[in-house]
């Protein structure tokens, strides 16, 4: 299984080629899922996928940090590739925000704490977390690989919700460690430690505001993971 990062940027894009929030391609050689769908991703897709090769999409949560390129993306199934009934996974209340009635070019399926879906080659386990409105992490499970994807949580949640073996946890790690208990999302540091506990064997950070010091995040993220973790950034792709 590949992961190859749309964007990682916290509640807005950082500046520069391809800055964008909060996406992900999920690939396991057979089946192509595109998690979370935050601005800008959607162009950086297109570097990396033909668009007519995407199997379904699936969005954690209702912030349009993680969902707003579904727009763009609603004008390519009707008006390029005339396809109806595309996928899309989500919490029952995302598609309240959506602009206008996506049928017949998307089918909702709605998920929710404790489901399990089945996507092609892939194996979706949903876990919900400590954000606010109704906020789904991920388990992608394929071929023997796993990937956990916290979407975005405060430390009211923990990594080791998504289950043992996790060869990767994909982690938001939004605010400086000053912020701790302030805000509803995690530190490098929080973020290292909910990982350790749960046994992760690689850690990601992602979901970094773009106005902090990423490699600052990166050490304290190791130190309380103890071992170096790594930053995502678009484009990159992490096999597991």
């Amino acid at each position: 299984m590949r992961v190859t990062v749309l964007g990682c940027s916290g509640s807005f894009p950082g500046p520069g080629p391809g800055g964008a929030c909060s996406g992900y391609l999920v690939d396991d050689g057979t089946t192509r899922l595109w998690l979370d769908a935050g601005s800008g991703t959607l162009a950086n897709l297109q570097r990396h996928l033909a668009l007519a090769d995407l199997d379904a999409i699936v969005l954690s949560h209702e912030h349009p940090d993680h969902w707003a390129d579904l727009e763009g993306f609603h004008n390519v199934l009707r008006f390029v590739l005339f396809r109806r009934g595309f996928p899309v996974y989500a919490p029952a209340g995302l598609k309240q925000h959506v602009y206008g009635d996506m049928t017949p070019w998307v089918t909702w399926h709605d998920v929710a704490d404790g489901d399990v879906a089945k996507v092609g080659t892939l194996v979706l386990s949903f876990s919900r977390t400590d954000h606010g409105q109704e906020t789904l992490a991920v388990r992608v499970d394929a071929d023997g690989a796993s990937l956990g994807y916290t979407a975005d949580t405060g430390p009211g949640w923990s990594i080791s919700a998504l289950g043992p073996g996790l060869d990767a946890a994909l982690c938001e790690a939004t605010v400086p460690a000053v912020l701790e208990g302030r805000m509803q999302h995690l530190s490098a540091r929080q973020a290292g430690a909910s990982a350790r506990e749960a046994g992760a064997r690689r850690l990601i950070l992602t979901h970094l505001w773009p106005t902090l010091d990423p490699e600052q995040g990166r050490v304290e993220g190791s130190e309380a993971f103890g071992s170096a973790v790594e930053l995502a950034a678009v484009d990159k792709v992490f096999s597991l």
